[in-house]
């Protein structure tokens, strides 16, 4: 039954029928081993095999031609992720020992941070929702302007805009509060 499948997708192209698993258990065990290989963690191993489903069947939503070869593009795609999880992986890496520094250049009090923390997040509340979100996706998902300004569909001016405008208002509220 499988291999009647397997025969009619490649008769249609490949393409994905709704419904209908884009990937056939060949093709998610080569995503599995490419991610593997890639040196994701056998417990991230089924999100990766999700993400390649996601992106094969976004593109049949967008109404993109389906790859010439499911298996191939899917294998690319796996590795994109890889390396996605590896930068991702660096950048957490990073970020820690840039607080860890932090940490042991300055040892406040477990108060001193938490009114720090509580005041912060007040602010964040008193913010314009645009505001509020370009901070987050920022400074708390890490994302760059460009990356922002893409996903929200506005121009990296604007994102740069609102993220100036809501920091000046962040630094004037800490400093009102007498937090800094």
């Amino acid at each position: 039954m499988a291999l009647l499948r397997r025969k009619a997708r490649r008769a249609q192209g490949d393409r994905v029928v709704h419904g209908d698993d884009p990937l056939d258990a060949a093709q998610e065990r080569r995503v599995r081993a490419v991610l593997a290989l890639g040196g994701v963690p056998q417990s991230d191993l089924p999100d990766g095999v999700q993400q390649v489903r996601l992106r094969l069947l976004e593109r049949a939503a967008k109404g993109y031609e389906a790859p010439r070869d499911v298996s191939a593009w899917a294998a690319v795609v796996a590795s994109n992720l890889a390396m996605d999880w590896h930068r991702a992986k660096r950048r957490q890496e990073r970020l820690g020992e840039r607080l860890a520094s932090l940490r042991q250049h300055e040892h406040p009090s477990g108060e001193d941070t938490s009114v720090l923390s509580l005041a912060v997040a007040q602010g964040l509340d008193d913010l314009p929702d645009a505001q509020r979100q370009v901070v987050v996706l920022r400074f708390y998902a890490d994302l760059p302007v460009r990356s922002i300004a893409q996903e929200l569909g506005v121009p990296e001016g604007t994102v740069k805009s609102r993220l100036h405008t809501a920091v000046r208002a962040l630094r004037a509220r800490l400093h009102e509060d007498e937090v800094v």
